[in-house]
Formats: C-alpha cells, sequence, structure tokens
C-alpha cells in the first residue's frame, strides 16, 4: 500500500486460499451453530506513531476493536483477526492459491513461477517467514539468504474446540500452564458470534518436541490440559481440531528489511524486526520506503 501511494502497480501472490496467513480465522459448523477460532495470532499491540494511526484507520473502518481480558494495550481484528488482512487485501491486486516455488530475473524483468499470465516485474519482495525466504533469495543475494538462514522460527500446536455451553475457567485467557502457552474463550472477543469455543496453543518446546504427531495426539493432550482448569470439568466438546504452525514465532534480526537495489529484490517481514504483527507491518514499510529511494 506505501507503494501505491506512489503511483506504483504491486501484485501479490499467496499461497493461501484467502486472507489471513498468521492472522487467520478458521470457521466450523457446529451442532450448536458456526465457531470462530483465531488459531493464529491472538491479538496485537501497538508502539510505533505511523502503525498507531493506521490502527485508529482500521478502528474507523470497523476491523479492530480493544481487547481489555489480553491486557490493556491488546487489540483484535473484528470480527476475525484475519479482518485486518482482508481490510488490506481489498485495496489492492492478490492472486490468492498462487504458491510461487522460484523467481527469475530476465533481461525484460523479474518472472515468477508458476505464473500463467507472464507478466514481468521490476522487483520482487519475498514476504514469507525466513525459512521459506532463503531458497527463494540465495540465487539472487546470497548474503540476504544467509541472514534468513541464522533467523529459525518456534513452531505452535493449536487445538480448537467448540462446546455446546461456557466452560467452568475462570478467566478468558490462561497463560504459561503447564504444556499451554496460550489459551483463549475466542467467543468472547469483541465481535464474535456463535458457540462457546477455545483456542489453545502448546509451548514452543512441546510443539517442537511433538512436531510429528498425528492431530488427534495432539488434540488429546491439549483437551486433557485445557481440562485442568475447568471447576467442574470438560464437557465433550461438540468440534474439535488442531493446526500446526511450522514457522509460528521468530526472535527477530531487528534489521528493518533488506534490499538489494542493483537486483531489485527484497524481503520484508517480522523476523526481521521482532514477533509482532506491527513489526510485520514497519517491516513492509521499511522495504518500501528503500525501494521508493532506489534509483
Amino acid at each position: 500500500m506505501r507503494l501505491q501511494q506512489d503511483g506504483c502497480a504491486v501484485t501479490l501472490f499467496d499461497k493461501g486460499r484467502g486472507a489471513g496467513g498468521r492472522m487467520a480465522t478458521r470457521r466450523s459448523d457446529t451442532p450448536a451453530g458456526e465457531a470462530a477460532f483465531d488459531h493464529g495470532a491472538q491479538y496485537l499491540t501497538m508502539r510505533d506513531q505511523d502503525f498507531v494511526a493506521a490502527m485508529h484507520a482500521w478502528k474507523s473502518a470497523g476491523v479492530v476493536a480493544p481487547w481489555p481480558a489480553a491486557g490493556p494495550d491488546a487489540w483484535v481484528g473484528t470480527p476475525g483477526m484475519n479482518a485486518i488482512v482482508k481490510h488490506l487485501a481489498a485495496q489492492t491486486d492478490v492472486r490468492w492459491n498462487s504458491r510461487i516455488t522460484d523467481v527469475r530475473r530476465t533481461a525484460a524483468g523479474w518472472v515468477v513461477e508458476p505464473d500463467t499470465t507472464g507478466a514481468l516485474f521490476d522487483a520482487v519482495v519475498i514476504a514469507t517467514p525466513a525459512e521459506q525466504a532463503a531458497p527463494l533469495l540465495a540465487p539472487h543475494d546470497p548474503a540476504m539468504a544467509s541472514e534468513a538462514l541464522g533467523c529459525r522460527s518456534a513452531p505452535c500446536w493449536t487445538a480448537m474446540f467448540a462446546f455446546d455451553a461456557p466452560l467452568t475457567i475462570p478467566h478468558d485467557v490462561l497463560k504459561d500452564a503447564g504444556i499451554i502457552g496460550w489459551a483463549a474463550r475466542n467467543s468472547a472477543k469483541p465481535g464474535r458470534q456463535g458457540p462457546e469455543s477455545w483456542v489453545v496453543q502448546a509451548t514452543p518446546d512441546w510443539s517442537h518436541e511433538h512436531l510429528e504427531q498425528p492431530v488427534d495426539t495432539v488434540v488429546d493432550r491439549l483437551q486433557a490440559a485445557l481440562a485442568e482448569h475447568a471447576e467442574e470439568g470438560l464437557p465433550t466438546p461438540i468440534f474439535r481440531t488442531a493446526h500446526r504452525w511450522r514457522y509460528a514465532k521468530t526472535a527477530g534480526l531487528d534489521l528493518g528489511s533488506l534490499w538489494n537495489a542493483g537486483e531489485q529484490i527484497g524481503a520484508a517481514g517480522d523476523w526481521l524486526v521482532a514477533p509482532r504483527i506491527e513489526s510485520a507491518w514497519l517491516s513492509g514499510r521499511h522495504l518500501a520506503e528503500q525501494i521508493l529511494a532506489s534509483p
């Protein structure tokens, strides 16, 4: 969007079926109605003044709201975390279901593959987790690829449960409770509807140790862990599943972004700043300014 403000034509290729990524919201039918789960990022905070301004614009658009249960400075997308991404994606050209496996620079410009349109681009930005950015960057800027390879992301197993009655857990948020790194009553977030729904995220260490375990095994373990906090026991869920995030949380390199003006290729993402939604936004803005300043 920053590039578009200066007249650049921007095309985004995203392997997902729709807006969200690590800010995804999953919706599933249950006997008690549709349940929603923010199974990636749980909330966002704001520190940088430019990001504060963006958040206020999103609030005016009705796509964010404060969520005091997670902290005095916590905000969420409404009616789901992916509302923010949907709002932004609607303002540019996004090609969903497009997994890019290679980028090539030719005499006429950059080519992304597979792309059946045959389009040529002046510049390429890799905005993925570090582990996925490295192989795309390596043929064009080994130093950039080396930075990406050195920034490893912690995994996260996330379980989702829906119930036909409220759980007897007194708080809407649980933190650092055994193998649970974070659990939240998703249905209590602002703008949510549907049955009682919970998102339960395992700790990074537990997730790493059980990364290749079957989904049912992981769901059983996290359900048992959640049950320990229910004062009157845990009823049988009317829906349950899990999602494995291989690249959930990065340590952050505090570099802002990466840009090779000669080759016209760069990288942006939270892994280049810090593990926050705000950091991903700031990294993109940082890179956009470098691109616009290039000859």
